[in-house]
């Protein structure tokens, strides 16, 4: 069903494509256009999942496409910094990597009935996520301030918490299996 939520969400996998565009031409201005773009689609992201709740908007759709809408934000971006040379290639891909094996988790425990939430660490780990793309998005000086070691610092909080967001996933999962 299509509901304000969903819209909410399909924008944001929208904004993905125009993303990729505006990084594929960085320079100042367009880097900063393009950070407000991905804040502008991350806190889509907040609002989606409240309306949803809050309206008992709440679908299967919803379920499948948030996710699915993060996944491609935040990897895209990623994608595109290593691609320009602003973030290491290895970070990138842990995070996606990981990103691919908890989607893959959370499928083979819902065939078996098992349904395995989003934690408080997977949560904190989408936020500084999306804290720490913002300055390496930026990449260039504002006001004299390089914001792209700030950037880096956050993104390596954002691996550690990946990784141990990750590692409780598959505790919870390999706790839980029946296979």
């Amino acid at each position: 069903m299509m509901n304000l939520p969903n819209v909410l969400t399909l924008a944001r996998i929208g904004v993905v494509p125009i993303l990729v565009l505006m990084l594929y031409f960085p320079g100042p201005a367009m880097c900063f256009a393009a950070m407000m773009v991905f804040i502008l689609a991350s806190v889509t992201d907040v609002a989606d999942g409240l309306l949803a709740r809050q309206m008992g908007l709440v679908t299967n759709l919803g379920k499948f496409l948030d996710p699915l809408a993060d996944k491609l934000l935040i990897g895209s971006v990623m994608i595109m910094l290593v691609r320009l040379g602003w973030v290491e290639a290895w970070v990138a891909v842990l995070i996606i990597g990981r990103e691919m094996a908890v989607t893959g988790l959370r499928a083979v425990a819902s065939d078996q009935g098992i349904v395995i939430a989003a934690d408080k660490f997977g949560k904190l780990k989408t936020i500084i996520q999306t804290f720490a793309l913002c300055p390496l998005i930026l990449h260039f000086p504002v006001w004299g301030v390089d914001p792209q070691p700030f950037g880096d610092m956050l993104l390596y909080v954002a691996l550690g918490l990946t990784i141990g967001s990750g590692a409780n996933y598959m505790y919870g999962f390999f706790k839980n299996w029946q296979g």
